[in-house]
């Protein structure tokens, strides 16, 4: 991946697949709830491929200007598999997990290449995943760790 472009088209590649991976599992979910929380998942997914379709098209800029706060779940958490009669809990380790692996290969990339527009993005894609993790770990707070 050497130019904006390919960056880009790489990323929308990311959130599709990430897209269908959650609703192949909702699919397959054996709770109702559960179909509709992963299906949730999917969409919020896709809303990030719109924001990245939309940055290709010039229409948003990526790179946020604060910082996103890292509140470290994910780094305390076992890897579970996504089996048909997944728990919330289990779905939202998944979810963090996929975005904090997303957050590193962004920042690796972002540190492998010379400063200017490539960097920039590379950087403003591991923020958007940082934000997404963020997300998932805020639920997982409020909704599991909370509840123990």
């Amino acid at each position: 991946m050497n130019t904006v472009d390919e960056v880009l088209d790489y990323a929308i590649g990311q959130e599709e697949e990430v897209a269908a991976f959650y609703a192949s599992l909702a699919q397959r979910a054996e709770k109702a709830g559960m179909k509709d929380v992963l299906m949730d998942f999917s969409r919020e997914e896709q809303r990030h491929k719109e924001r990245l379709l939309a940055v290709k098209q010039g229409e948003h800029e990526l790179t946020p200007e604060q910082n996103v706060v890292d509140l470290k779940i994910t780094d305390y958490l076992v890897d579970v598999d996504a089996s048909d009669d997944i728990s919330y809990q289990d779905a939202l380790i998944v979810a963090m997990k996929r975005e904090r692996a997303a957050y590193r290969l962004y920042s690796d990339m972002a540190g492998k290449v010379p400063e200017g527009e490539l960097k920039e993005v590379f950087v403003g894609l591991a923020k958007e995943e940082a934000k997404h993790k963020l997300f998932f770990e805020s639920q997982y707070d409020e909704r599991v760790l909370s509840d123990n």
